[in-house]
């Protein structure tokens, strides 16, 4: 049982890579959206303290 996250580890890599080689577009789209979603989290979590400290 312990060999099976080292090969779901080098799966979700080997996809990770051919998408990244066949479509980089998509690829660089998927990113940029997780990056713009993480700032979101963020910019959220940050107004809701400032408006709880105030």
């Amino acid at each position: 049982m312990k060999w099976i996250r080292p090969l779901v580890i080098v799966l979700v890599v080997v996809f990770a890579l051919f998408y990244m080689i066949s479509r980089p577009e998509d690829a660089a789209n998927l990113v940029q959206g997780a990056v713009n979603g993480v700032a979101t989290a963020v910019d959220g979590v940050g107004r809701f303290f400032t408006s709880l400290a105030s």
